[in-house]
């Protein structure tokens, strides 16, 4: 069997990022204080690489003996992932100064788990899904780690690591059954033998379960959510960003990708998804209302947007599978703006990261306070930003598939998150202590957390700019 060299263009969203981390890897060892060039170089890398995938962007290609698949859908998440990593690089670098922590390797490991997540999007077989798993899963336990001197960061990267492994026993273990009972771990040939068997094995149904038992860890559903708060508020701000924005429009890629309409569309799971949904929708919001912790908060407001998420994957149609990927596109600037603007305000020992730090912080920044909110309101679905879209094509599915009263409760739970998203605004702008904060904000984490407010206002005055997209990658 013969290396297929005439392969390697399909590659090409992971070749660029796979030659800028190793790059770097190589300037580190040999050479001392090249943070800063290491910061350059990863910049420019994934410029390059998503410039280079918006110009394969429609090519469809399965290479590398069934094992990868080119196509619009995976690059459609791979700009999404380039995109998170970019903000989060960006954000990073004052960040990692301020707390003595700015090592070059940082950027080479954001890169590789990258590689890991196109790799989810882009697999043509069970094998290779796995493997973009758990480069994504390694490098994110040693980024929630990166603070090596403050405990708080020790655990959580040893909480993620410790449940991510138990895990990843499910997943593997799924995939070997499913390959046990199809005789095959190729992606489309597993879709076939379910569409095309009336009479489908008992260890088909076990493994497709805890395929789904390893993915919705990864993307905070309950009852795979206890890890959440603890690694969001330990890990550094701007990896928490990345970890809620990148991994989880990851994993629900893999989801996605190895859940066709027809099996969602079964009754047993079907039923399993609107259970997810609910649970997460109902505890993710409750339990965040009683955060005091800003992090904390905004940790269990992941783990219900995962919940809103899911209502689509239960809808098991396309208008479903179209309002995540337009959800997901729009949570990433939301949470990568509200982390951002966490990340600049934040001090040694924690400092700045409660409600009370923010009281009247209009007063002393203005700018910031007013894109906080924008942030704030869309999470939250108030129109005209894209999380309003976002909610409101996913809700939509939902009604089409007979599933209203998912939908009913989606929209009862954004009007109790209503509650913790808008008290933060409230505290900014209409508490008369002043905060204390105190910080310089530079160029660079302005115009991300700029281009993050202006891309929801954006999205959320012309949707269709995003949906025409979408609706033309599946």
């Amino acid at each position: 069997m013969q290396f297929p060299i005439q392969d390697l263009n399909s590659l090409i969203p992971i070749l660029g990022l796979l030659i800028t981390a190793f790059i770097i890897v190589v300037v580190e060892a040999l050479t001392k204080k090249t943070s800063a060039i290491s910061y350059w170089l990863a910049i420019v890398g994934i410029i390059v690489s998503m410039i280079l995938t918006i110009d394969i962007f429609y090519n469809s290609k399965v290479s590398f003996f069934d094992m990868f698949r080119l196509s619009a859908y995976g690059n459609y998440f791979s700009l999404l992932f380039m995109g998170s990593a970019l903000l989060t690089i960006l954000l990073s670098k004052d960040y990692l100064i301020k707390f003595g922590a700015h090592y070059g390797e940082y950027y080479a490991i954001i890169l590789f788990a990258t590689v890991g997540m196109i790799l989810m999007a882009t697999a043509a077989d069970l094998i290779v899904l796995f493997l973009g798993v758990e480069l994504m899963s390694i490098c994110l336990y040693i980024l929630a780690g990166f603070m090596r001197k403050n405990l708080k960061s020790n655990e959580a990267a040893l909480k993620y690591f410790l449940l991510g492994a138990f895990i990843t026993g499910f997943l593997l273990y799924g995939i070997a059954l499913l390959y046990g009972a199809t005789n095959t771990t190729n992606i489309s040939k597993i879709i076939e033998y379910f569409t095309t068997n009336s009479t489908l094995p008992t260890t088909f149904w076990i493994g497709v379960g805890f395929v789904l038992v390893g993915l919705a860890f990864k993307i905070a559903s309950v009852p795979f959510h206890m890890w959440v708060p603890d690694v969001y508020e330990g890990a550094p701000t701007t990896i928490s960003a990345f970890m809620s924005t990148g991994a989880k429009a990851a994993a629900f890629s893999a989801i996605i990708l190895i859940f066709p309409e027809n099996l969602l569309g079964d009754y047993k799971i079907k039923l399993i998804l609107a259970i997810l949904a609910s649970a997460s929708m109902i505890i993710g919001n409750i339990l965040a209302i009683s955060q005091s912790n800003i992090k904390r908060m905004l940790a269990y407001s992941s783990i219900a947007h995962a919940g809103y998420m899911l209502i689509g994957l239960a809808s098991a149609n396309q208008s479903g599978k179209n309002g995540i990927l337009f959800y997901l596109s729009a949570y990433i600037l939301m949470n990568i703006g509200a982390f951002g603007i966490l990340s600049i305000f934040e001090k040694d020992e924690e400092k700045y990261l409660t409600f009370s730090d923010y009281n009247g912080l209009s007063i002393k920044h203005p700018f910031q306070s007013l894109l906080m909110a924008i942030f704030m309101f869309s999470l939250t679905g108030i129109p005209p930003f894209a999380g309003f879209f976002g909610k409101y094509y996913i809700f939509v599915a939902a009604i089409n598939s007979n599933l209203t009263w998912l939908a009913i409760l989606g929209v009862l739970m954004s009007v109790i998150s209503a509650y913790y998203y808008l008290r933060l605004v409230v505290i900014m702008y209409f508490k008369d202590t002043e905060t204390t904060i105190s910080t310089e904000i530079n160029a660079v984490n302005n115009s991300v957390i700029i281009f993050s407010a202006i891309g929801l206002f954006v999205f959320g005055i012309f949707p269709s700019l995003l949906m025409q997209i979408i609706e033309r990658v599946f």
